[in-house]
């Protein structure tokens, strides 16, 4: 799997969140839910087919000149790669740094991590 750049994972999300779709979709939902400026069709179209293409995160059908598009790459998949990632980058690949690190910079306290505990022992 590649890792996505910023503009591509923000197509995704979208992508994630209303499949199956158009580029013209996408740029309605960045508009009217996002309430960013509707950005333009070569721009979102060229991403597309960049994940489309070239990263293999989607696929697609074609309708004559309309192309809808659907994930071949969930976003649990996605984001379980990332997180490994972040690990490996930032952590020297050792959950226990991360965790140490939240817990350090008060984004995880003491409930957080026993109800994570918990949830662990209950999945086993």
């Amino acid at each position: 799997m590649k890792k996505l750049t910023r503009a591509e994972e923000e197509i995704m999300q979208i992508i994630w969140e209303i499949a199956p779709c158009t580029v013209s979709d996408i740029r309605n939902y960045m508009e009217e839910k996002l309430g960013q400026p509707k950005p333009p069709h070569s721009s979102v179209s060229t991403i597309v087919r960049i994940l489309d293409d070239k990263k293999n995160f989607l696929t697609h059908k074609a309708y004559g000149k309309i192309f809808v598009y659907e994930p071949q790459v969930s976003k649990e998949a996605y984001s379980r790669f990332s997180l490994k990632n972040l690990v490996s980058d930032y952590f020297e690949g050792s959950m226990n740094r991360l965790v140490s690190f939240l817990i350090e910079e008060k984004d995880l306290d003491a409930k957080d991590l026993e109800r994570l505990l918990d949830q662990m022992e209950e999945d086993e």
